[in-house]
């Protein structure tokens, strides 16, 4: 459209500039012809006898605008000629640039897929390098093992070569051999130490590669490892069957102490004492512990101050109701004096105001069971407090000793599990003694609470009585009664 509207600017412009040819072209024919008729004077003046000369026809306006007309139709049909040509060199060279167009997003597709497939290829190497390297690991892990399982059976020194078939054979070779002696019993001559750790020398019977019993004149019984390939007896008591073994007999049932390898001392593992699982939580485990600690002792000395004021009111009621019942306060009072605890208080203060209404002495009596909340309650809320905050100590250990564990697993790995024991051991330690200490507070906690309750409805039943016992002295006739 741009080179068709630019062709068709050029043609008007072109049009435009022959209109102003033809223009000055009419005004250099007029002016000839004026000069004509003003030279004629002067050419006549001394020819005055030659004869007129025969005049010119000039062209009519119609016909210079008819050929004007078909001048510019002669432009039109060239300038169309020429816009037809250009549109079809357009078009043509359209044509040629959306093939071109085409041409190139095929091969971008071809490219992307060849691209994809090459990344398949990548991804596929990665991980057959990764498998071969994985099976590498896992050769060496392998042989690694068999030196220390396998013991003088099989022995292979690669240094930093990958092992081959030919060791791969040899070494399953050694480990079908090694299995083939593992479920025979046979007998040979050694060394092994005695309970006290002397070194003996004596007989050793050999169960397969897991078991072994040792035969001397000091001792007899099954061994154990010692360490670096030495045997030591682990129970004294396996003596007779030790015998019976070297006579040719079964023993039933048989005692037998089974290990993997000779290289590691197998201890006896004695019972953990308190103080040990404590801390083996660490220093929060610690914290429970004292928190625990803490919470014993306040709850037995609610339980003290409990018992003491719970035990105490039948005998306070007892030892003023006879004064009450006969309107004697003041002995009532003397008896009172010589008591101690809640209840006491809070009868005193009733007696000494019963000469009030009954409405004032109720709240008074409200008012000092109030006032000895404070005592009967004492401790309560610290028993509670210490329920709660155990446990979550405990889960605060547990999260410590993961985050302790992860952090050994991301330096160390996971191939010693001695490594992760000890954050996992305040992680569940923790928690156990978390439990421990929650548990036994929250539930004496609510029980002494409870019994404190009771025994502020005993001192308002105990002032009540008191009340109503007063109450029934004042009454006309009582006396005659009692």
């Amino acid at each position: 459209m741009r080179i068709r509207n630019a062709l068709l600017a050029t043609a008007f412009a072109a049009i435009l500039g022959l209109g102003g040819n033809v223009h000055a072209q009419d005004q250099d024919q007029g002016q000839p012809a004026e000069a004509a008729d003003t030279a004629q004077p002067q050419a006549q003046q001394p020819t005055e006898s030659a004869p007129p000369a025969p005049e010119q026809q000039q062209p009519s306006l119609e016909q210079a605008y008819q050929r004007e007309f078909a001048f510019l139709q002669g432009q039109k049909r060239d300038l169309e000629q020429r816009l037809a040509q250009m549109q079809d060199t357009v078009q043509a060279e359209k044509s040629r640039l959306e093939a071109d167009i085409r041409s190139l997003e095929a091969d971008v597709v071809d490219m992307r897929s060849r691209a994809d497939r090459l990344e398949d290829l990548v991804f596929e190497s990665e991980r057959a390098v990764e498998a071969a390297r994985e099976n590498t690991d896992l050769l060496a892990a392998t042989f690694t093992q068999a030196d220390f399982t396998l013991e003088d059976a099989w022995s292979a020194d690669l240094g930093d070569q990958a092992p081959g078939a030919e060791d791969v054979k040899g070494l399953f070779d050694a480990a079908l051999a090694y299995l083939d002696k593992g479920h025979e019993v046979w007998r040979e001559p050694g060394e092994f130490f005695l309970a006290d750790g002397t070194r003996v020398d004596g007989e050793i019977i050999h169960v397969g590669n897991i078991a072994a019993y040792g035969l001397s004149e000091r001792g007899d019984g099954a061994l154990a490892p010692a360490g670096e390939g030495e045997l030591k007896i682990w129970n004294t008591e396996t003596a007779e069957q030790a015998q019976a073994l070297a006579s040719g007999q079964m023993p039933d049932p048989l005692p037998i102490f089974l290990f993997e390898s000779l290289n590691a001392e197998v201890e006896k593992k004695a019972a953990k004492g308190l103080f040990e699982v404590v801390n083996s939580g660490g220093v929060i485990g610690w914290i429970i512990f004292f928190l625990g600690l803490v919470g014993l002792v306040m709850v037995v000395l609610r339980v003290v101050f409990l018992q003491r004021a719970g035990a105490s009111t039948d005998k306070i009621l007892d030892a003023v109701s006879g004064h009450i019942k006969r309107g004697d306060r003041t002995a009532a009072l003397e008896v009172l004096k010589q008591k101690k605890g809640s209840t006491a208080r809070v009868v005193s203060a009733t007696i000494r105001n019963l000469d009030r209404d009954r409405e004032h002495v109720e709240d008074i009596v409200s008012e000092s069971i109030l006032h000895e909340n404070s005592h009967l309650n004492r401790f309560g809320a610290l028993i509670i407090v210490i329920a709660a905050v155990s446990p979550l100590l405990g889960l605060l250990g547990t999260v410590t000793g993961m985050i302790a564990t992860f952090d050994v697993i991301t330096e160390f790995g996971t191939g010693d599990p001695k490594l992760l024991s000890g954050g996992i051991s305040i992680a569940l330690v923790t928690t156990e003694l978390g439990l421990i200490v929650a548990i036994p507070m929250l539930l004496f906690g609510n029980l002494l609470s409870g019994w404190a309750e009771r025994i502020k409805d005993d001192m308002e039943q105990a002032a009540l009585r008191v009340i109503n016992q007063f109450s029934d002295s004042r009454q006309p006739g009582a006396s005659g009664a009692g």
